[in-house]
């Protein structure tokens, strides 16, 4: 499907770098949970702390409502303690409110902990991995249609280092004007080495 190449040692290669990029993905995720969990774990005698003033609250309401009762008094008997209740409720609601920070948070600083560091990476390897799909999908393409390596020789010319072109002709774009079927096979397949593909039977046979 022209995602790898069709040469082992490139082949072996892209594989490595694509399962090291997967690890690191996986391992920032975890990583980014850990986090997540760590600075949730904030919030956990939050919880209880408004379990307590809420259980403490409905004691107090409850209380009062026994004290209403008593003949004559009781209406004073019970404001001190629904006054108690009504504090309790709002220092249960300060510490939900404090639970929600503390929560939000976490997710925030868990999600940036995996985001950047994978963002960096897949930042640099992801646009190769596309550039090496489309060219090789291109050059299979031309192979497909039986294309003449003069093709692959002329890109190798404008595409390859000129280190790469000295070690094949000490003129190559004299052998490639001359036709020399030496030079044009090595020049097609130093391009097709480079889109991850081999030089298929039909054109070693030229």
């Amino acid at each position: 499907m022209g995602l790898y190449a069709r040469r082992p040692a490139r082949f072996a290669a892209q594989l490595t770098v694509d399962v090291l990029v997967l690890a690191w993905g996986v391992f920032w995720a975890l990583a980014g949970r850990f986090i997540d969990a760590t600075i949730g774990s904030v919030a956990t005698p939050l919880r209880r702390a408004s379990s307590s003033a809420s259980d403490l609250s409905g004691q107090f309401r409850s209380a009062g409502s026994e004290m209403s009762r008593v003949p004559g008094v009781g209406d004073n008997l019970r404001k001190p303690f629904d006054n108690a209740a009504e504090s309790l409720t709002q220092i249960m609601t300060s510490l939900n409110d404090q639970i929600i920070s503390v929560e939000r948070i976490a997710d925030l600083v868990g999600w940036l902990v995996f985001l950047i560091p994978v963002s960096i990476v897949v930042a640099f390897w992801l646009p190769r991995r596309i550039r090496f799909y489309r060219l090789s999908r291109a050059a299979q393409r031309f192979i497909d249609a039986q294309a003449d390596l003069d093709l692959f020789a002329l890109r190798a010319l404008a595409n390859q280092p000129m280190h790469v072109l000295a070690g094949i002709s000490d003129d190559p774009v004299a052998d490639w004007r001359r036709g020399d079927p030496a030079v044009v096979h090595r020049l097609a397949d130093a391009e097709l080495r480079r889109a991850g593909l081999r030089l298929p039977a039909r054109m070693h046979e030229d």
